[in-house]
């Protein structure tokens, strides 16, 4: 398939409220174009909340959102769409879909009022989503309804959904939820082989070890590690953060970290 050109994507000093509650403060880094970020923090650190403001789809109260210098939320949404792709969580939908026509949505930032007239145009279309099911390995579920398949099959539908918007930023909210191991791996492997500006919430710290060129740690909705994974990802950083006791190795084979679990920590082991 054929991805937009990676782009530099960063934000500065982003703080976003929902009422008395702060669900992140003064978070700011960039995310290098072409490659993978794994954005890593226990549930409720604001992994989700920072996706969606760098997706243009919850604007922040304070700070900003650039693209390739621009303020992303200047661009209007269509533009915002062509450029960024944001695949969600949970994804569901009542209409009688199949495959195909989920997929065929993500073309929908490029065309215009008028339904894509046959010719070259329409081969194009057809071109593009294709590539993208076989990227994100569905292309034998084409046909298939939506409501028929497994949370792992919806998981790389709406991978390959994605990927039909060509975008320049790739945004993934657990992508890796309800896939089997093999499919975990693929996944990975084929979002880090696309050259694409790409930033992955995960849990799995290992996946993000062995996948991820960076990583960006949140914390109570602050920032408080980015870097290179081999670099920030410490057995220290992951008994700050997460309450686990862990051996952080260098893995035998891919020379990357390699994270093994002891055990939890203490509760007043983590203060």
């Amino acid at each position: 398939m054929t991805a937009g050109q990676p782009v530099a994507l960063r934000c500065e000093g982003i703080a976003v409220r929902a009422g008395a509650a702060t669900l992140l403060s003064d978070v700011g880094l960039g995310f290098s174009p072409g490659r993978l970020t794994g954005l890593l923090g226990p549930n409720g650190a604001g992994k989700t909340t920072l996706l969606r403001a760098l997706a243009g789809l919850r604007r922040p109260d304070e700070g900003r959102v650039l693209l390739d210098g621009g303020d992303l939320y200047a661009l209007p949404a269509r533009h915002r769409a062509r450029r960024l792709a944001f695949m969600e969580q949970q994804a569901d939908t009542g209409l009688p879909l199949t495959a195909r026509q989920v997929i065929e949505l993500g073309r929908t930032p490029h065309r215009g009022r008028w339904p894509v007239p046959p010719g070259s145009a329409a081969a194009r279309e057809r071109g593009a989503v294709a590539a993208a099911a076989t990227a994100a390995a569905v292309g034998g579920l084409l046909d298939r309804s939506w409501s028929s398949l497994s949370g792992g099959e919806r998981q790389r539908v709406q991978l390959a959904r994605a990927l039909a918007q060509q975008p320049e930023v790739l945004l993934l909210d657990e992508p890796t939820n309800h896939l089997d191991l093999r499919h975990q791996l693929g996944f990975l492997q084929t979002v880090r082989g696309l050259g694409v500006t790409t930033v992955a919430a995960l849990h799995d710290l290992e996946l993000a070890a062995a996948y991820c060129d960076e990583v960006a740690v949140l914390l109570d909705g602050r920032l408080v590690a980015h870097g290179p994974v081999a670099e920030v990802l410490t057995a220290e950083l992951i008994g700050r953060v997460y309450g686990v006791d862990a051996t952080v190795e260098r893995h035998p084979r891919h020379d990357r970290p390699h994270v093994r679990w002891n055990g939890v920590l203490r509760e007043e082991s983590t203060s």
